[in-house]
């Protein structure tokens, strides 16, 4: 069971087993929160619906502004950002993100179904076909090296400069990883077929430089210019992701309802709860146990449920009362998966890769 929640009523705050939530404006919160491993956005769509939520598309750009530059400060490299919205909300906000130092990696579409708009749209009307789905797409924030004379570096380029600094061979490089030839194929090649060292072979390729280089240049392969990169330190420069074979960027997932839809009486609460299935799919591809979720938009706060049926931590926020609590009553009666058998049957195979303790 889960430990005692600490709950207070008067300043809108909750915590359990790492789970944060706050009843206030997230903008309050950021600098005191612990680094994002995931960030789940599901914030402004343009519909004037929610306070301070502008009316139209075009405008939520200057809306999220003040969040990207807040997401942007204290992320790493380790951090993936999951952005929820319409398809037209993505494109008026994607050249934000860009300017911010977010990289795109893709564009999951959710397919809600015909269920979705229950055969009441006007297409006459509408001129269109009806709109059954949104986006959630995946951004993630590329790492930044310096080189030997202060210039900025990408990934690839400070490692094939690294490798040649040091006055070795491409041939070497396989030595060093132990293999044919695929590290001076694939960790040495300035064509767009370049692959990410794995950490072990990245820390092989360091010791040989080091061991072997041009004595003149040590240390190689030190992004401190002092010490040497290690494998576990490698694994930090790039963002977590581990996903089984066989799923696609297309999610078949009806709208929230039974006894997952949060109601008040007979009507939803919120217009637009995501499914604690595709929010358990998003953060289990791209943390570990122990990591940080932000859901700065809380709303039902669907993604810090599951973090906790996750075993990850989550830090969110939530301005509207009525969500604050019934998200608090969300958590309260929600338990951490303690094995991948805890997971509903027909959604063990999303997650695959869970990580059992």
């Amino acid at each position: 069971m889960s430990q005692q929640p600490d709950v207070d009523e008067e300043s809108g705050f909750y915590r359990e087993a790492g789970i944060e939530i706050r009843h206030s404006n997230v903008a309050e919160h950021y600098g005191d929160w612990d680094t994002p491993t995931t960030i789940v956005s599901d914030g402004a769509y343009g519909t004037g619906l929610f306070p301070n939520e502008p009316d139209e598309t075009e405008d939520i750009p200057g809306w999220y502004e003040p969040h990207i530059r807040a997401w942007s400060e204290h992320a790493t490299p380790q951090t993936t950002l999951w952005f929820w919205n319409t398809e037209l909300g993505w494109a008026e906000v994607h050249p934000l993100l860009k300017e911010h130092g977010w990289t795109y990696r893709g564009c999951n579409i959710w397919n809600k179904g015909m269920g979705h708009i229950a055969g009441n749209s006007n297409t006459n009307r509408m001129r269109k076909f009806p709109q059954v789905t949104e986006v959630c797409v995946q951004y993630v924030r590329d790492a930044e090296f310096t080189g030997l004379n202060g210039e900025s570096m990408d990934m690839q380029e400070w490692v094939i400069s690294e490798w040649d600094r040091s006055g070795l061979t491409r041939q070497d490089a396989n030595v060093a990883c132990g293999v044919a030839d695929a590290a001076f194929r694939k960790y040495l090649t300035k064509g767009n077929l370049w692959y990410y060292p794995p950490p072990e072979r990245l820390e092989a390729m360091a010791e040989y430089a080091n061991e072997h280089g041009d004595p003149e240049g040590k240390p190689y392969f030190a992004p401190d210019g002092e010490n040497p990169i290690d494998a576990e330190d490698w694994s930090r420069y790039r963002s977590k992701f581990d996903l089984d074979a066989g799923m696609t960027n297309v999610w078949e997932e009806g709208q929230v309802n039974g006894s997952e839809r949060v109601v008040d009486g007979t009507k939803a609460k919120h217009i637009n709860q995501k499914p604690l299935r595709l929010m358990r799919r998003i953060i289990n591809a791209t943390t570990d146990r122990g990591d940080v979720v932000w859901e700065p938009f809380g709303g039902l706060c669907t993604g810090a449920v599951a973090a906790k049926q996750l075993g990850r931590e989550c830090r969110a926020a939530e301005i509207v009362e009525q969500f604050y609590e019934s998200a608090v009553e969300r958590l309260e009666d929600t338990e951490q998966y303690a094995q991948l058998d805890d997971v509903p049957a027909d959604e063990q195979a999303d997650l695959g890769v869970f990580d059992d303790p």
